[in-house]
């Protein structure tokens, strides 16, 4: 077994090893690996170009002396590199969910800068009560416009009217209701109901009383509360 000395350097580290000349590329890479801890699969091995793993050093004329540079990270400090990298994407997720609430954005400011309007119901903060018998009025939509909402629990429809006509909606067909409280006046929400698969199907309705909230998503989303 005729041996060859070389020089392994990997991450500034030099290794002076001796090593069989009719052994292949990849049994050097075994032998690297106990010297660094690098696994073969990690190691780019350099000599002349990318060193053959299936050819042996006689055959590619590895000389004594000769210089193998190995690039290459261990999984610990590719785990040390991704860890940061991780945290850092959950921090700008958690940015993106802090958002600016729904009420300071530019298509709601439009309606809610008008102000309450004059026939707004009565809010009750701090209590949750069932819905009332007769239909939510005094409420806006996104133009702007007037809009009450029934609740036809016999006929499982939530019927949304505006000056011009009524929507009679199955309460099926309505995929989500969101709310949020209005700034500056949180015994206030808007909402939306969401009627297609994008946001962009929502219709919202503005100055709810917050102690109907939870019944009309209870109502609308399968969990009637009327006694």
């Amino acid at each position: 077994r005729e041996l060859v000395e070389l020089k392994v350097i990997w991450n500034k580290n030099k290794y002076d090893v001796k090593f069989c000349l009719d052994s292949t590329g990849a049994e050097l890479k075994q032998k690297i690996h106990s010297l660094t801890g690098l696994p073969p699969a990690m190691q780019k091995v350099m000599f002349k170009g990318l060193l053959p793993e299936e050819k042996t050093l006689r055959e590619i004329k590895v000389t004594n002396g000769a210089k193998i540079m190995v690039v290459g990270s261990t999984i610990n400090d590719v785990l040390a590199v991704n860890t940061p990298k991780e945290a850092a994407q959950q921090e700008v997720k958690a940015e993106e969910n802090k958002k600016e609430p729904l009420c300071r954005q530019k298509q709601h400011r439009k309606v809610l800068d008008k102000g309450k309007p004059d026939d707004v119901m009565p809010s009750v903060k701090g209590v949750q009560e069932r819905l009332p018998t007769v239909p939510l009025s005094g409420m806006y939509n996104k133009s702007g416009g007037k809009v009450r909402l029934t609740f036809k629990l016999e006929q499982d429809q939530l019927w949304i009217g505006t000056k011009e006509r009524t929507e009679k909606l199955p309460m099926g067909s309505i995929k989500n209701v969101v709310s949020e409280p209005i700034e500056g006046h949180e015994d206030y929400h808007m909402m939306a109901f969401q009627l297609g698969p994008t946001e962009a199907s929502y219709y919202w309705v503005y100055w709810v009383p917050t102690q109907y909230v939870d019944a009309i998503k209870d109502t609308v989303l399968g969990k009637w509360q009327y006694f």
